[in-house]
């Protein structure tokens, strides 16, 4: 008897806490309610357009290895917002009420896609960025890869073309074939 006693006793009180951490839980997250959308996107231009500005000022202040590393920033910045578009809206196309199983199917192959090109991209820099090379951007879509490298007025030499190439290939499913180099010069 008491055993069963001093056992109801402990369950009340977990079903007590529990439901005080539900009711707390609940009442923080009503206060602060859901996202939204219009805010979300007015952010993001004003995040867009402050990095304009400072591309703008960098590149008339400090000069051409500015504007080099201005593009790189500006083209991590369009590669990002444009895959933040893409995957909004794939998200909305899974979302309607009449979806085929077919659409859906499909728009989560792309949303795997954009993430193993994510992987590959940051892959793919961190090897460039310790072979030497200052700065890069990678780009990897269904078409192919493409590497954008900082490059003096000469352009690049073999060897430098050579270890892209190697780094690609060796990381990707890409033949060179399927490799763009871009040279941005200093």
């Amino acid at each position: 008897m008491k055993r069963n006693l001093k056992r109801n006793i402990v369950v009340i009180a977990v079903l007590i806490f529990v439901g005080t951490a539900v009711y707390l839980n609940w009442s923080y997250n009503s206060r602060w309610g859901a996202a939204d959308a219009e805010m979300v996107a007015a952010e993001d231009a004003a995040m867009l357009q402050a990095q304009e500005q400072y591309t703008a000022a960098s590149t008339e202040t400090e000069g051409p290895s500015m504007a080099v590393s201005a593009y790189f920033d500006e083209a991590r910045l369009t590669r990002q917002s444009s895959r933040d578009e893409a995957l909004q809206l794939l998200e909305q196309a899974c979302a309607g009420d009449e979806v085929s199983q077919e659409v859906i199917d499909e728009s989560m192959r792309q949303i795997n896609a954009m993430a193993a090109w994510n992987m590959q991209e940051s892959l793919l820099e961190n090897q460039l960025l310790a072979k030497s090379f200052k700065d890069c951007v990678v780009f990897v879509s269904d078409q192919g890869v493409t590497v954008a490298v900082p490059a003096p007025v000469e352009g690049l030499t073999d060897t430098q073309v050579a270890q892209i190439t190697e780094t690609v290939v060796s990381n990707t499913d890409w033949s060179a074939q399927s490799l763009n180099i871009i040279e941005v010069t200093e």
